[in-house]
This record gives C-alpha cells, sequence and structure tokens, in this order.
C-alpha cells in the first residue's frame, strides 16, 4: 500500500494505492455489487447507493456523506487495472466536493480606496 497526495487528478486529497492477487474482474463485482460493496463501503456512508459515475471495468464514482454536522460530502473513485503478475493494481482516490456559497449580495468585490 502506498499513501499519497499528488495523481493525475490536481484536485485529488487522498490516494490509496493496492495490488490484489486478484484478476480485475473480481475486484470490480467487489467496489460494484451492492451486496459485495455493502461489507465495506456501507451504504449509511454514501450520499446515494447508485455510482455517479462508471467506466466498466476500469472506474467507478461514489459520493460519501459525513454522518454528523456540518455533513460534509466528497467523492471517492476506484480505479481498477491488470498489474504485471495478473492481479490488480487498485486505486482508492478521494477528494472533497466542492461547495460553491452563494455570496452575500452586499459584498464588494472590489474595495475603492480615494487618492490622498
Amino acid at each position: 500500500m502506498s499513501d499519497a497526495v499528488e495523481t493525475d487528478r490536481p484536485d485529488a486529497k487522498l490516494v490509496l494505492e493496492y495490488e490484489f492477487d486478484a484478476p480485475p474482474a473480481k475486484v470490480w463485482r467487489a467496489v460494484t455489487i451492492p451486496a459485495l460493496r455493502e461489507r465495506w463501503l456501507p451504504d449509511c456512508d454514501l450520499a446515494g447507493a447508485e455510482p455517479e459515475s462508471s467506466i466498466p471495468g476500469e472506474e467507478v464514482r461514489y459520493r460519501l456523506r459525513d454522518s454528523e454536522p456540518p455533513y460534509r460530502e466528497s467523492h471517492v473513485i476506484f480505479r481498477i487495472e491488470p498489474n504485471e503478475d495478473g492481479g490488480t493494481r487498485f486505486r482508492i482516490i478521494q477528494q472533497a466536493c466542492d461547495v460553491a456559497l452563494p455570496k452575500p449580495a452586499n459584498s464588494n468585490c472590489c474595495l475603492m480606496r480615494a487618492a490622498a
């Protein structure tokens, strides 16, 4: 396992990488079949039980939600690829969701000053 902050996505916050002896198809089933996924990533940790996006056999993205206030949300991306030994390289990438708060109506974008 390796922990890293950098990845091919500049907005990634946390990257974990694992090497498994299991073939990619088996790992794919573990992250996409709800009954199997529920054992290690329960529905109660997800903002929605269905993936947000998926590239079959390669990548699946879920949205997580904290169980306590302020109920922050993040994306978790599972990337699967074959390794040189016939097993699987498995990456977990977690990144915060962009939450754009509205600007107050009375906010000024520029502060103007009088010349002295």
